[in-house]
């Protein structure tokens, strides 16, 4: 009986021992120091810019409010492209977005994309573009035969009624060019690769490049701003009917 009494004793030992070592290490554990919210939390660059420019109008998770849609599925290349042609952000919500400087830095600008990718996944990204890749008669022919009816043959911007307007293409870098085609801005169409190959895209690029580059800049003759041959026509018929007034009044009688 002795020799059963001391085992039950000790192994009464072991079990008050692990007891009280499990409720030591379950305390230890409970008083561990917990990461500081203000580390794990930390908003990024891109959140920053959005929740300060961009949620008054789109929701804090791009979700849209009264005075802007939401962005979810948008993708990339719209926002790239809203951002750095200077379309947004916007003063007033009811304003057109028009071209402008941008707002932000190259570097903002990718931030608050990456941003919006996170909350609002989905959509076109931001696509590749490379002019020299492209063929000059195959730009011609796809701007021609795609874009010159609203934006012009010489893509200096055109009325396409309802109070929009086709932009000029002057200011348009070949990545916005790229973008404007996947993502078709305001009444633009949308075009994808089966309508337009990336052959066409770099091909597009390289000749509105050209097209407003030295080689072929004002072979017409005065380029009066570049606004076009409506004003051309004006300012030929203000002249010509001025000349014409003032060749008949020096050579008509007086009476």
């Amino acid at each position: 009986m002795s020799t059963e009494r001391a085992e039950a004793r000790v192994v009464s030992r072991v079990l008050r021992v692990g007891l009280l070592a499990a409720v030591a290490c379950q305390i230890g554990w409970s008083l561990r120091p917990s990461p500081s919210p203000a580390v794990s939390a930390e908003p990024t660059r891109g959140q920053v810019l959005y929740a300060t420019n961009c949620s008054s109008c789109h929701g804090l998770q791009a979700e849209g409010t009264a005075n802007g849609p939401g962005l979810q599925g948008v993708g990339a290349a719209a926002v790239d492209f809203m951002l750095s042609s200077g379309r947004m952000p916007l003063a007033n919500p009811a304003d057109q977005p028009q071209r402008g400087e941008p707002k932000f830095s190259p570097a903002q600008i990718a931030a608050i994309v990456d941003y919006v990718e996170h909350i609002a996944p989905g959509g076109p990204p931001i696509p590749s573009v490379n002019p020299a890749a492209g063929s000059l008669p195959d730009g011609l022919e796809v701007y021609l035969n795609t874009c010159s009816a609203c934006h012009g043959a010489g893509a200096t911007g055109d009325s396409i009624g309802g109070g929009q307007i086709a932009p000029s293409l002057y200011a348009a870098s070949p990545q916005q060019i790229a973008e404007a085609i996947r993502i078709g801005p305001g009444a633009m169409p949308r075009f994808n690769e089966r309508n337009i190959t990336q052959h066409d895209v770099d091909s597009v690029a390289r000749y509105l490049v050209y097209l407003r580059g030295d080689n072929a800049a004002d072979r017409g003759g005065l380029q009066l701003g570049r606004v076009g041959a409506v004003a051309e026509g004006l300012i030929a018929g203000v002249v010509g009917l001025g000349i014409l007034l003032l060749v008949i009044r020096l050579t008509g009688s007086r009476s």
